[in-house]
């Protein structure tokens, strides 16, 4: 494997940790989890954790995370997030490919897009360093990505396997690494003196429609949220929003209520801990 393209592939111990460990180098980071449009939160939750000079040195994001996150790194403001898409929709960053039978949907112009905006083309590039959390489908294991074309890692992580086509890179086929890690505390956990986590993704009991489309995202969201739990240990604080559990993974008409209540649900949490 070219060593400029850099993945890191951990098996976990018992204890659900990763194998080795290395003395902190940074002094705060950032866990953004999965949650599709709901990870519009994420960047309300760093404009409050910003203006309560909580300014990460480290991230580390899944699926949406990794979507907010690479962003924030690579120096664009929580609200200028919030307007880039403010105007968009699905079928702007994915098309139709069922063809090949490995899913529903190809999300080539969302890389393209995630290049565009980013201006940079390689994660080692962005402002702020960040891990890209993914999910090793060939081999079942957890994994990230700090090195490398920026577009298909971020790619990759987005990949919500049935619905998206799974990304092959450098002969690996990679998906949403939500599968497996929503949370990716586990990422960054040993290089951060402290870690805030921030978790977009519960999970209420909604009616859902008995359609292969919506039964793939429930299966999914039943995944990422029996696995996030050890992650959440693993901080030193977590935000959480629980009022977003009624949002769905694709509805992007209510991002601005969701920045909201992320903005808010950070506030809350940053109170609660700077009063102990």
């Amino acid at each position: 494997m070219d060593n400029q393209n850099t993945v890191n592939k951990v098996e976990l111990t018992g204890d659900n940790s990763a194998v080795g460990t290395v003395a902190p180098c940074y002094k705060l980071g950032v866990a953004l989890s999965g949650g599709g449009a709901r990870g519009f939160a994420h960047a309300g939750a760093l404009k409050a954790l910003e203006e309560a000079g909580y300014k990460p040195d480290v991230i580390a994001g899944v699926s949406a995370g990794s979507v907010a996150g690479v962003l924030y790194a690579a120096g664009l403001q929580p609200q200028d997030i919030l307007t880039l898409f403010s105007k968009v929709k699905f079928t702007d960053f994915c098309t139709l490919s069922i063809k090949n039978g490995e899913g529903v949907f190809s999300l080539n112009k969302f890389k393209r897009f995630i290049e565009r905006i980013t201006g940079v083309s390689r994660l080692e590039d962005l402002k702020i360093p960040i891990y890209v959390g993914v999910t090793d489908l060939d081999k079942g294991i957890p994994a990230e990505f700090h090195e490398g074309p920026i577009g298909e890692r971020v790619m990759a992580s987005c990949s919500i396997p049935i619905v998206f086509n799974p990304v092959k890179i450098d002969g690996t086929h990679y998906v949403d690494g939500g599968v497996l890690r929503n949370l990716p505390a586990w990422i960054i956990r040993d290089k951060c003196e402290k870690l805030i986590g921030v978790n977009c993704s519960p999970l209420n009991c909604f009616r859902y429609k008995k359609s292969f489309f919506e039964i793939a995202l429930r299966t999914y969201n039943l995944m990422a949220k029996s696995n996030q739990y050890d992650d959440m240990e693993m901080c030193d604080h977590v935000i959480i929003t629980p009022e977003l559990a009624g949002y769905q993974v694709f509805n992007l008409k209510d991002i601005n209520k969701v920045f909201l209540s992320g903005y808010a649900a950070a506030h809350r949490a940053i109170k609660d801990w700077e009063s102990k």
